[in-house]
């Protein structure tokens, strides 16, 4: 079962490729390194809990962070199926988590869709009642939810007795973020701690397990640098580059014959071969291969090899081939996480020579040391996936000391500090080099106006929250300023709001389920013990999609109701014939799913795909062309639909504009918004180029709208990401914890000529379709604010048109 695991983790990432020898290796070492005992049954558990354990090791080392617990969670969950301790129907839930969608918590700690959650468990007879307790105990329950670290908190009242699994699915109904959590407690429980230590193994315990056949393979992370390992190993083991035992060879630019002739001399002498980045010379891949087997036998015994590089960003992109990695002792170094590690390895960049070097020593120091924090935000502000950057950089070290060498030389080339310049070399050239997104450039820009500028030369300038820029210190200081002075790690360190981090959190949660769901075993009995066959849940997933579907807009009867053809009414064309086209593909393709199923049809790759997708509750990958960008599982997408046919219908039947519309429901709210302009420009005889929207939030709800304005529209559906909408005051207001996506009121958006725009007191809000962010960019709005607009930036605050 073990191996079976292993052998499906390159569906997470290719470069995790294992073989059957190589498993057999470890295998065999577990078994000689097994206590011996008298009784057989307790040899067995001895040999049990070894080889699980070193199978273990032998794997994470060799993963990312993010997959590890993916792994542990996988490797916890089928050991103890497999030894009958967990309900399979409980295991179902707790990583489909099934909601009763379009319900409203009648509860503020818990999410609408927690509570949708929390009443599928309720039909179950082990949670019978868990719904009217949670209403009549509100208030323990509340303290239970908030707590900070809930999944170390005891349930209330009989909910304590119930078994590990089934808190784990009540916690996610209640509180999504913290599961990552929950389940490491979970699988230390079930399996002892030493699962869950994140101890890392000593690089020379790795390297007494390979041999002239068994390779290192290093997979790379960005700014990391595995090789001192190996040179510092060799230095002990007599191996060094000086007196010629080791060849290290970086690959690229006609460096391969080097590699192989590097190879012949050590696979006969007993040499240590070094290979950084192979993942640079696609072509000669199969070569190395070839010749790495060739050599794995018969060499001489001292002869190792050390291969590095980096994992493709997707799966169609990888290209090392599966004989280097399978029988590798595959190793991941990441960079440290968190500002405090990130500060303090941007600073061990320089020494204290550097801090002397320049004749303005202060103003180069306290730039320097605002510099180091700024290149620790912008790396580790990652983390916080689209909120902290709508698309990832690969902002590196080099980045950072080029940017120091600018410093000195601008600083000594001028009398005055020429503050605009450096911010501007900063920001647009050095690390603005890598950047692709605007809205990202405003950020980076925004951080430099924050941390560089004249105050800092007084000590008055906050880089963070109760972190003050240090005072003229020597290189010992500034490691220990950090260690006294930086608070602890938050997201307010990166200028975000605490939720960014449940933000972060929840994610990762969703994929970490997600992904164990679809590696769980297919041909287990009975669709995993819940009584329905994999195909009798497809084929009723399928039926009541189709009895629902609504039929296709009649486009040559719509066209003739439209006396004409103002611009809203070619918007409610453009959408409904969208909406044709994927609401005929998805009927065509459940049709032919359905014919294949009854066995009229011969099954194709196209129906084994869309009959995955309904198992496993994804929106398909044919109608996801054809839609519009969402993150929603395919029953909540599915209701979704269905209210937008609605809106188009109700929208179609007299082309009267709603009283507000639904900004959320096109496919392409942009030509919505556009055609706000090109009808107030028509009416008011303005060119269209020098027109702009005016948004203007109102205090309503769209409940208490009763007439369309005369000109523009009330729009709803929005919500923030990062703050909220002070509804009183009128302007945008510090979030409130666990707020994710607040709502925002009716939104009266008309055009106007761009000379009347308000741009005191404003802050640039954009507004993405999705969480995303990034590719689905819609339109920006205008928002009041009566703070800055760079506290806004930092926090990454949006207006999204999906929760």
């Amino acid at each position: 079962m073990l191996y079976f695991i292993l052998n499906d983790l390159n569906k997470i990432n290719p470069i995790y490729q294992f073989s059957l020898k190589a498993f057999n290796v470890v295998f065999e070492k577990a078994i000689q390194r097994t206590q011996p005992a008298d009784e057989v049954k307790e040899r067995v558990i001895n040999l049990t809990d070894e080889i699980t354990y070193s199978v273990f090791m032998y794997t994470a080392r060799g993963l990312f962070e993010r997959d590890k617990l993916i792994f542990l969670a996988q490797v916890a969950f089928q050991v103890l199926s497999m030894k009958k301790e967990l309900n399979p129907v409980e295991l179902d839930f707790l990583l489909r988590f099934p909601f009763k969608a379009g319900l409203t918590s009648p509860v503020d700690f818990l999410l609408h869709q927690g509570w949708g959650g929390i009443k599928v468990l309720s039909d179950m007879d082990e949670f019978r009642n868990l719904d009217s307790d949670i209403e009549g105990s509100a208030k323990r329950w509340k303290k239970f939810v908030e707590s900070e670290a809930p999944e170390k908190e005891i349930f209330p009242k009989e909910w304590k007795n119930k078994t590990a699994l089934q808190k784990l699915c009540m916690m996610r109904c209640m509180r999504p973020d913290r599961m990552t959590y929950a389940v490491r407690n979970f699988v230390e429980e079930k399996m002892g701690t030493k699962y869950v230590e994140g101890r890392s193994v000593e690089f020379s315990k790795s390297y007494e397990e390979s041999s002239p056949s068994t390779p290192i393979f290093f997979i790379l992370s960005p700014g990391v640098d595995p090789l001192k390992d190996v040179e510092s190993l060799g230095n002990k083991l007599g191996f060094t580059i000086d007196n010629g035992k080791i060849h290290n060879v970086s690959l690229g630019q006609g460096q391969e014959v080097v590699a192989e002739n590097a190879l012949d001399v050590a696979s006969e002498e007993g040499h240590w071969v070094i290979l950084q980045n192979i993942h640079l010379v696609a072509r000669w891949l199969s070569t190395l291969d070839k010749k790495v087997e060739r050599y794995s036998t018969g060499s001489h015994d001292d002869y190792r090899v050390y291969m590095s590089a980096e994992p493709a960003p997707c799966p169609e992109v990888h290209i090392i081939p599966q004989g280097l990695l399978e029988n590798a002792i595959k190793i991941t170094n990441e960079p440290p996480t968190g500002m405090h590690a990130n500060l303090h390895k941007a600073l061990d960049l320089f020494t204290q020579d550097t801090l002397e070097m320049c004749t303005k020593e202060i103003e180069f120091k306290c730039i320097l040391f605002a510099l180091c924090y700024f290149h620790a935000v912008v790396a580790e502000r990652r983390k916080f996936g689209a909120q902290g950057w709508n698309r990832s950089y690969p902002f590196n070290n080099g980045d950072l000391t080029i940017s120091i060498s600018v410093l000195y030389n601008y600083l000594e080339a001028n009398p005055k500090v020429p503050w605009d310049d450096l911010r501007y070399l900063f920001g647009e050239i050095m690390y603005g080099g890598h950047i692709t997104d605007d809205w990202d450039r405003r950020l980076c820009r925004t951080y430099l106006g924050e941390y560089i500028r004249t105050e800092m030369l007084e000590g008055e300038l906050l880089l963070a929250p109760g972190f003050l820029i240090p005072p003229n210190l020597d290189y010992k200081g500034y490691h220990e300023y950090i260690d006294e002075n930086l608070p602890p790690e938050s997201p307010y360190l990166y200028g975000l709001h605490p939720n960014a981090e449940i933000g972060f959190l929840t994610v990762t949660s969703e994929k970490l389920f997600r992904t164990v769901l679809e590696m769980q075993p297919k041909e287990s009995d009975s669709g995993a013990g819940t009584g329905v066959s994999r195909e009798e849940k497809v084929k009723a997933v399928l039926e009541e999609i189709l009895e629902k579907l609504p039929e296709t807009f009649n486009m040559a009867e719509i066209m003739a109701k439209a006396a004409e053809k103002t611009p809203y009414v070619v918007v409610a064309f453009q959408e409904c014939e969208r909406m044709n086209i994927l609401t005929n593909e998805m009927r065509r393709s459940l049709k032919e799913l359905n014919l294949g199923l009854k066995g009229e049809l011969t099954i194709t790759t196209d129906m084994e795909e869309l009959s995955n997708a309904l198992f496993y509750d994804n929106v398909p990958e044919a109608w996801v062309t054809r839609a519009y960008p969402s993150m929603l599982g395919l029953a909540a997408w599915y209701t979704d639909l269905i209210l937008r046919i609605r809106e188009l219908e109700s929208w179609t039947t007299d082309f009267a504009l709603p009283t507000s519309v639904w900004l959320a429901g096109f496919f392409n709210p942009q030509s919505f918004l556009t055609a706000i302009m090109q009808s107030m420009a028509r009416k008011n005889e303005w060119p269209l180029d020098k027109m702009c929207l005016s948004v203007e939030v109102t205090k309503k709800a769209k409940e208490d709208m009763t007439a369309p304005p005369r000109e523009g529209a009330y729009v709803n559906g929005l919500f923030m990401e990062g703050a909220r909408w002070d509804t009183q005051s009128g302007v945008i207001a510090e979030a409130r914890l666990k707020e994710l996506t607040p709502p925002m009121p009716v939104i009266f958006i008309r055009a106007i000529p761009v000379d009347r725009m308000e741009t005191k007191n404003v802050y640039e809000c954009p507004v993405y379709k999705t969480r995303i962010r990034g590719p689905t960019y819609v339109w920006t709005f205008n928002l009041k604010t009566k703070e800055k607009a760079a506290k806004w930036i930092l926090a990454a605050v949006a207006l999204l048109l999906q929760s």
